[in-house]
């Protein structure tokens, strides 16, 4: 398949150009930075932002609807606070 924007620089508003299920964890990063996260079955989500200090307590994204988005950068998303699921990460 041929991509016509394959040498157009990608700005952080621009659609991402992969995606991965994410394993909420209250230890590990993310392996990449996304720029979103796609929710499929609604709840709460607990992350820490990409740029938050290290020790940092996390956010909580309160009651994100089935097939949401949360419009935001984060280096985690915890186990503890969050119970949405089908958490996928966009970059």
């Amino acid at each position: 398949m041929v991509d016509p924007y394959a040498n157009v620089f990608r700005g952080i508003s621009d659609p991402g150009e992969h995606s991965e299920l994410v394993t909420p964890s209250d230890t590990t990063d993310l392996p990449v930075t996304p720029k979103f996260f796609y929710v499929g079955y609604g709840g709460d989500v607990a992350l820490i932002g990409d740029n938050a200090p290290a020790g940092a307590a996390p956010t909580i994204w309160p009651n994100v609807q089935n097939g949401g988005y949360v419009l935001k950068s984060a280096r985690r998303i915890c186990a503890t606070g969050t119970t949405a699921s089908g958490i996928v990460a966009i970059f």
